[in-house]
């Protein structure tokens, strides 16, 4: 694998993405990286997990770097997971598992342990260059998996809870997967969802947060409203979303991940 494709919350203000760079350069120079994002919000495991999960389809067979790492210094692994075309390495928090899936479920993992496969910094706090990106840039290189560290069984690789999604009869309750920088708010439901509760085929649908109640367009893109109206959207990656044309919806439904909402006639 020629291509390394790095996530992390590490920011730009400072330095550590460039370090991480710097240590795939020195390891596995002819790789080339794929900057998915350094701006995942501070320690969300979760958002990491949506966006790393969304991409992937997209990306060329890669070693995937990924790193939001609550726990680092602590007694959670550090693994490498096989997946489809693509290698995953970061910590085991959950981060990587949705990824997996989207690349056709883990085939095998295993914990890095290995020394020789790791800077020794003597520091404690940033296993993004002293671990991950090791790691990443040595199977670039050609590093076999097995090499890095004992199998991991795949079925002990920890996982998020599963969004909590609920549809009936002219009903679709569900809660906020994700919300991006525009504010969008994007629903743990699809279209399959809007379907299986016969309220595809509507203009208009009711949504409801709490107690409050309004009326939005289901829509074909976001221009289809005036500047500024809210309505409803199938997003880029398949989910029922919730949007405002040119505006923030997060912002104006009070809305962030995790809150629940329910879409009905």
């Amino acid at each position: 694998m020629t291509w390394v494709a790095f996530l992390t919350d590490y920011g730009l203000a400072d330095g550590y993405v460039a370090a991480c760079h710097g240590v795939i350069a020195r390891i596995a120079p002819a790789a080339r990286v794929i900057d998915v994002t350094h701006e995942v919000p501070a320690q969300d495991v979760r958002h990491g997990a949506v966006v790393l999960a969304d991409t992937l389809p997209y990306l060329p067979p890669s070693v995937v770097l990924a790193v939001v790492d609550p726990e680092v210094g602590t007694r959670r692994r550090a693994v490498a997971v096989a997946a489809g075309e693509h290698v995953l390495v970061g910590p085991d928090n959950g981060l990587l598992a949705w990824a997996a899936d989207a690349a056709g479920g883990a085939a095998r993992a295993v914990e890095l342990t290995a020394p020789e496969y790791r800077l020794v910094t003597g520091a404690t706090t940033f296993d993004g260059r002293d671990v991950f990106a090791p790691a990443a840039a040595h199977l670039a290189a050609g590093v076999p998996l097995s090499a890095l560290g004992p199998a991991v069984d795949v079925a002990t690789l920890v996982r998020l809870p599963d969004p909590w999604l609920r549809v009936g009869t002219d009903r679709v309750e569900a809660e906020v997967h994700v919300v991006d920088r525009f504010g969008n708010v994007a629903l743990a439901a699809g279209a399959a969802e809007l379907a299986a509760a016969e309220l595809d085929g509507h203009a208009r649908l009711r949504v409801t947060v709490g107690e409050r109640s309004t009326y939005l367009p289901l829509a074909a893109s976001f221009a289809a409203v005036p500047e500024g109206d809210q309505l409803l959207l199938i997003d880029s990656a398949g989910r029922l979303a919730l949007a405002v044309n040119r505006g923030d919806a997060a912002a104006t439904l009070r809305l962030r991940a995790g809150d629940r909402v329910t879409i009905s006639s």
